[in-house]
């Protein structure tokens, strides 16, 4: 079995579902008293936040390069950042280590293009729906991408950073998110990405006339496949 590098921490509220995850699926695959192999390095949010916020990215770049490296340095043999929205400096970190980076939305687009689908709603950040470092690389594997409004975008993320990072979840946000979801579907989406780590938390199959792509299990489940291949 190899060892997954997982950088964690953006929030602790989503890193505890890749590590429980990752450890439900291999004492499924596996049986016995087996269990993944990990190493997590936790960042404090706080302070990556405070970068992205301020268009900082570069030295957010930083701080996960030396993350990754520290993970390589450590025994990992791959790297997933287990966050949505720092994909955004995803190339930087691979580019600066040796092993590989496990990108989220490459396991998510496998997903739905297995599902015959090419339009999907998103639902995540504002950095992650309205910059071109994560919809761009689904669009050139041929899916498209459909946002929600500009009020709608605003509801996401605030509900997003001010809600369920912290550990809230509230039915009145959940109300909202599955009214922002029904206008994604009148748009003509096939299925809903859940294109942030914590929106599992709030978002359930029920909530959805569509097929959900939850990218939190979707990228957990595919790091374990890489780890037992």
């Amino acid at each position: 079995m190899k060892t997954v590098g997982l950088i964690g921490g953006m929030s602790w509220e989503s890193s505890i579902l890749y590590y429980k995850i990752m450890n439900e699926l291999v004492q499924r695959k596996l049986g016995g008293l087996n269990s993944a192999k990990t190493i997590t390095y936790s960042l404090n949010f706080e302070e990556i936040a405070a970068l992205q916020k301020a268009g900082r990215w570069k030295e957010a770049a930083d701080v996960l390069i030396d993350t990754a490296r520290r993970l390589e340095k450590a025994g990992a043999d791959i790297i997933v950042i287990c966050t949505n929205t720092m994909h955004k400096v995803a190339k930087e970190v691979e580019q600066a280590i040796e092993i590989p980076l496990l990108h989220i939305v490459d396991a998510t687009a496998s997903q739905i293009l297995a599902s015959g689908f090419s339009k999907v709603g998103l639902l995540a950040t504002k950095y992650t729906m309205e910059q071109e470092f994560y919809i761009e690389r689904f669009r050139k594997l041929g899916i498209d991408v459909l946002i929600p409004s500009k009020e709608e975008r605003e509801v996401v993320h605030q509900v997003i950073f001010e809600e369920l990072c912290k550990g809230k979840v509230k039915p009145e946000s959940r109300e909202n998110y599955k009214k922002i979801i029904n206008n994604l579907i009148q748009k003509g989406a096939q299925g809903i990405i859940l294109g942030c780590t914590e929106i599992t938390l709030l978002v359930k199959c029920e909530d959805s006339e569509v097929p959900l792509f939850d990218t939190t299990y979707i990228h957990a489940e595919e790091a374990v496949r890489y780890a037992l291949q």
